[in-house]
């Protein structure tokens, strides 16, 4: 067979390839087999150079001829290709404007930070202010400053988040103070106590770090709330007629409160707070365990050796300092019996509140 004769049937075959494509990358596959660099044509075109010089050029315009013929195919293949996609696409995203809309779920504050504002607001009616601290603090604020003695467990590895160097080392602030995570939010207190003179009336919200594994009542990550007082004539008595205001503000004005002699080392005398249970108003039951009372928060008067780190004459003035959880606080009040729940971040849960 001579080379036109090849040429004729390459066309016929290419033009045969062409009209059986069935999409975009088929017809791409055909282009490359008969007009690419190692495609049937180019392989032809070869032999070109054995034709005697009358022969030449009638197939070299024969061979012009038959790529643009396949060319001219294949565009219009592609373009049918084209359309068709196109079409199918179209179909495949066409809304139905008749349907109704897909209502979206507004957004909203978390359920923790509802409460932490209800509190805040509860305390800045009693004429607090609120106050702010780092959450990467020195030992000396967290521990020394707040009477924890060198050896108290609180400041054990298993218990506190330190911060470490470089090197690998626990990071230290001029030799002596070790860096940390705050383990609770009494540390703002000192540093209101260092720089405003009383009379002192302040709520520290903020996030605290503990290496505590997560389950139903325990979090290593979560929002504490410091109050602090110190004015001329603080008892006991204010302490608990404050607290007793908060209970009733946050939990119902049916609850009551009972306070149990406890120990923290910045505090002296120090108790922990009760409320009786929502459920069975202080009979007992499942909920409570059985005591009818749950535990809600730690406080006690200001112990006068931390007013001596902070320069406060302990014979002129007197405080309190309470400290409460707000996923304690959120739990209890809404009945939540797994904490970890307002950290999953499921919306089935966080949207009813």
């Amino acid at each position: 067979m001579g080379i036109a004769e090849e040429l004729s049937a390459l066309r016929s075959k290419a033009l045969a390839a062409v009209e059986m494509a069935d999409s975009l990358d088929t017809l791409e596959s055909v282009r490359i087999a008969y007009l690419g660099k190692k495609g049937s044509l180019t392989a032809v075109l070869r032999g070109l150079g054995a034709l005697s010089a009358e022969e030449r050029p009638v197939v070299g315009q024969l061979s012009n001829e038959v790529r643009a013929t396949v060319e001219a195919a294949l565009a219009d293949k592609r373009r049918s290709l084209q359309a068709t996609a196109r079409a199918s696409r179209i179909a495949a995203e066409v809304v139905d404007v008749t349907l109704p809309g897909r209502v979206r779920m507004p957004g909203k504050s978390h359920v923790i930070h509802q409460v932490v504002d209800e509190i805040v607001e509860t305390f800045v009616g009693l004429g607090y202010q609120v106050a702010e601290g780092p959450e990467v603090e020195l030992d000396y604020y967290n521990f020394t400053a707040l009477n924890h003695p060198p050896d108290h467990p609180a400041r054990a590895l298993q218990d506190t988040f330190y911060v470490r160097d470089l090197s690998g080392e626990r990071a230290v602030v001029e030799g002596e103070s070790d860096v940390l995570l705050r383990t609770h939010t009494s540390p703002v207190q000192v540093h209101i106590m260092e720089t405003q003179k009383p009379p002192i009336y302040v709520l520290a919200p903020g996030k605290v770090f503990r290496r505590d594994v997560a389950d139903p009542s325990h979090l290593p990550q979560f929002t504490q709330i410091e109050g602090l007082v110190v004015d001329e004539g603080i008892t006991f008595g204010d302490l608990k007629g404050t607290l007793e205001h908060f209970v009733k503000r946050m939990f119902g004005e049916d609850r009551r409160v009972r306070l149990r002699p406890h120990f923290f080392p910045f505090t002296e005398p120090s108790a922990e707070v009760d409320v009786s249970c929502g459920i069975c108003g202080g009979e007992g039951c499942r909920s409570c365990g059985g005591e009818g009372w749950l535990e809600i928060l730690g406080c006690g008067m200001v112990d006068p050796k931390v007013f001596g780190h902070v320069g406060i004459d302990p014979e002129r003035y007197t405080g309190f300092a309470f400290g409460m959880g707000a996923e304690r606080i959120a739990a209890l009040k809404y009945g939540i019996p797994d904490l970890r729940l307002f950290i999953e971040g499921d919306t089935r849960f966080l949207h009813q509140f």
